[in-house]
């Protein structure tokens, strides 16, 4: 049996795992720069993101109900397009009847997205024998994970609150996604020798 650095030593999956540590790298510096700015600008960017979110809500619904009557899709698979097409709709037009609405959408919908990424990666990471770096994968789940409880059990009444805890989770997160990608990469260097 081969271990995982071996599988992926060559190919396109090599060449993908060997710029798998620029694309995690850039994913944190990307966090920290939001997270910063949510703290320099907490009203504005929340009214903007908030906008913005119902925005993305409408059209992810819209081509959710067209695809829900796609040729290619399955009987069984146009109901659950159709159904997760029309709530997202609904949600998007919600967002749109006031900041406080979109926010606290935003701040469950971002909850429940590090909750599950946060299940995910301490999932794998322990499950997963010989993955590189995996103390920090197993890290990077709990902070995910915890920062999804804490946006979900207190989605906060106060805009300043919200904006100051996900500028700060953000910075956080992009902390440790990118002493990650640097670890990936040594180890990835060290594999390569």
């Amino acid at each position: 049996m081969t271990s995982l650095a071996g599988d992926v030593s060559g190919g396109a999956l090599g060449t993908l795992a060997k710029r798998a540590w620029q694309v995690l790298l850039g994913a944190g510096i990307a966090a920290i720069a939001l997270g910063a700015c949510i703290l320099a600008w907490p009203e504005a960017t929340l009214v903007v993101v908030g906008a913005l979110f119902g925005v993305y809500l409408l059209v992810n619904g819209a081509f959710q109900l067209a695809g829900a009557f796609g040729s290619h899709v399955p009987g069984s698979m146009r109901v659950l397009h159709f159904v997760t097409g029309a709530l997202s709709v609904l949600l998007g037009l919600l967002c749109f009847r006031g900041a406080a609405q979109s926010l606290f959408l935003l701040a469950l919908w971002i909850g429940f997205g590090w909750l599950l990424r946060g299940i995910m990666l301490v999932v794998v990471a322990v499950s997963t024998e010989g993955l590189p770096a995996r103390g920090w994968q197993v890290f990077l789940g709990a902070v995910t994970l915890l920062a999804g409880v804490v946006l979900i059990i207190f989605p906060f009444g106060s805009l300043a609150a919200l904006a100051l805890v996900s500028g700060l989770w953000l910075i956080v997160l992009g902390v440790v996604e990118v002493v990650y990608a640097l670890r990936l990469r040594s180890l990835a260097a060290r594999h390569a020798a």
